[in-house]
């Protein structure tokens, strides 16, 4: 099991080459993850934007790649470029997609088209991953599902899963996070986790071990589950949580990265490929991390 980003990215040098589609890539941190995937022999990339922006961004950043990529010029119409990248997709040009300077429902929107888009029927989540001093922790779903009822977070759940074992994590731990561990009808979200838990033990939920509703510390300190005197397969030892909406996901995630600074990665599953959404304010070094991601889930 890949137990870091480092051993993550070995993994991923030793597939097949790669090709990620950058929507609207007029952005230096987007631009600096592609030359950084380049060096590091991780994967190319097919730059969809500004080409005026990209040139001269590589020619006074990195000279030496100027001509290593190929660029579709879409100009400054980020819909055109998202448009573009899903088409690249269609036309085999690439694996995934990567987001650069386009708002994330922007790409959303062109991946979910009726007619031209991505979809599979399946709902679409966004998969974090964060590098604990342990091993590589999960969390879903903080970026696309607003307040997910029952049968999406099983869809939530089931999008996490392929993610893990993807790394290598053949049956991994959920825990379905709520602000207490005892079920209360006064609060929705821990009847859901109790509905989700019944539905792993008859199977509806494969390939994992569900429990809910756990609250952060129970999920992931064995020492706080036998102080509450909680025993499952997850209590203490939980490899994938479950937030409740939203807002708990982005908030969590975003203190992993500004509070613990943990090196984290993003991919949006559900789709025909992975879709990576890391949000412009992200680093180079994020963006390449979740490069890497995608390319290990759509192995």
């Amino acid at each position: 099991m890949i137990k870091d980003f480092t051993q993550l990215l070995a993994k991923v040098k030793e597939s097949a080459n790669k090709t990620v589609v950058i929507a609207a890539a007029q952005s230096a941190s987007a631009l600096e993850a592609a030359v950084m995937a380049k060096r590091e022999d991780l994967a190319d990339s097919l730059l969809i934007g500004d080409k005026e922006f990209i040139s001269e961004f590589l020619k006074k950043n990195h000279p030496e790649h100027v001509d290593s990529f190929e660029i579709i010029d879409t100009g400054d119409d980020l819909a055109l470029a998202c448009s573009e990248a899903v088409k690249a997709i269609h036309n085999r040009k690439g694996h995934l997609i990567l987001k650069g300077k386009a708002d994330t429902a922007l790409l959303i929107k062109a991946v979910l088209d009726k007619q031209t888009g991505l979809r599979t029927g399946n709902v679409l989540s966004d998969v974090l991953v964060y590098e604990h001093p342990e091993k590589l922790m999960m969390m879903s779903d903080g970026g696309i599902n607003l307040y997910p009822e029952v049968q999406e977070k099983a869809a939530i759940i089931n999008n996490a899963v392929k993610v893990a074992r993807a790394l290598g994590n053949e049956k991994p731990r959920v825990a379905v996070l709520a602000a207490v561990e005892a079920v209360n009808p006064k609060m929705p979200c821990t009847i859901e986790a109790s509905l989700l838990a019944k539905m792993n033990d008859r199977k509806q939920i494969p390939d994992c071990y569900v429990d809910g509703p756990l609250a952060f510390d129970n999920a992931v300190s064995e020492e706080a589950a036998k102080t509450k005197g909680i025993e499952s397969e997850v209590a203490g030892k939980a490899d994938i949580l479950i937030v409740p909406n939203i807002e708990a996901g982005n908030i969590f995630g975003k203190a992993l990265t500004y509070y613990c600074h943990y090196r984290v990665a993003h991919v949006v599953m559900g789709a025909k490929v992975p879709i990576l959404i890391a949000s412009r304010a992200d680093n180079a070094e994020t963006k390449m991390l979740s490069m890497a991601l995608g390319i290990a889930a759509a192995t």
